[in-house]
C-alpha cells in the first residue's frame, strides 16, 4: 500500500516461510525516506493485523507466533524487513557501493551465527530451512550488487535527477557516490561535476 501511495512499480510478491517479499521494479535513486516508509510498513501492518485478529483465535498460540515472526523479520539479514531498514540507514551515512558490502557481510555473519546456534541449541527444522533460504538470497545479492551499482550510476547518467543535498569527493571515484546526494569531484586541483565524470565513464 505504501509502494502504491508513492507510485512505485510492483514487479511481484513472493511468499516465503517467514512472510512475503515485495519486489519493486523502480529507480535505485528514489528518495531514501520513501523506501524507509515502505520498509517500515511491513512490520507495522503485521502488528495491526495481530490486534485485529487476536480476539478471534487462540490468543496464547497466536501471541507466540506473531512475536516470533515479527522479531525474526526485524533481524538485519537480507531480504528481511530488518535488513531493508538497516541497509537504508547505512545508505544515509555510507556510499551506495559500500553500503551493499556492509549489508552482505553483516547478513552472512548473522545468518551463519544463527545456523550454528540452531544446530547446537534449538535444533529446529523449520528455522534451518528458513536460514538456508536466506543464505540463498544473500548469495544472490552478493552476485548482483555490482549490477545494482551500475544501474545506480546509469540512472544518474540517463535521467535529470534532482537532489537538494550536495557533497564534495576528493578523488574521481564513483564508488564514493551516495544516494540522495549530488556530487562534485575535486581532482588535480580542479572541480569536476558528477555529470561530467559519468559522461567520461560511460562514453569510455
Amino acid at each position: 500500500m505504501a509502494g502504491i501511495f508513492f507510485r512505485w512499480h510492483i514487479k511481484k510478491i513472493v511468499l516465503l516461510p517467514f512472510g512475503g517479499l515485495t519486489i519493486f521494479e523502480d529507480s535505485l535513486n528514489k528518495p531514501i525516506r520513501e523506501e524507509m516508509i515502505i520498509a517500515i510498513m511491513g512490520p507495522l501492518f503485521q502488528i495491526l493485523g495481530y490486534y485485529l485478529l487476536k480476539c478471534k483465535v487462540d490468543e496464547t498460540l497466536f501471541f507466540s507466533f506473531h512475536y516470533a515472526i515479527l522479531i525474526f523479520n526485524l533481524l538485519p539479514i537480507y531480504p528481511l524487513d530488518g535488513s531493508k531498514i538497516f541497509h537504508l540507514t547505512l545508505q544515509r551515512y555510507f556510499p551506495f557501493y559500500k553500503s551493499y558490502q556492509i549489508l552482505i557481510i553483516f547478513s552472512c555473519t548473522l545468518a551463519l551465527f544463527l545456523l550454528l546456534l540452531n544446530s547446537l541449541i534449538f535444533k529446529n527444522g523449520f528455522l534451518l530451512i528458513t536460514l538456508l533460504l536466506l543464505h540463498k538470497h544473500i548469495y544472490k545479492v552478493y552476485k548482483e550488487y555490482p549490477f545494482y551499482f551500475k544501474k545506480f550510476l546509469l540512472e544518474r547518467y540517463l535521467y535529470p535527477l534532482h537532489f537538494k543535498k550536495r557533497t564534495i569527493i576528493n578523488e574521481a571515484s564513483l564508488k564514493r557516490m551516495k544516494r540522495d546526494y549530488k556530487h562534485l569531484f575535486y581532482v588535480h586541483h580542479k572541480y569536476i561535476t558528477e555529470r561530467e565524470l559519468l559522461h567520461k565513464t560511460f562514453d569510455k
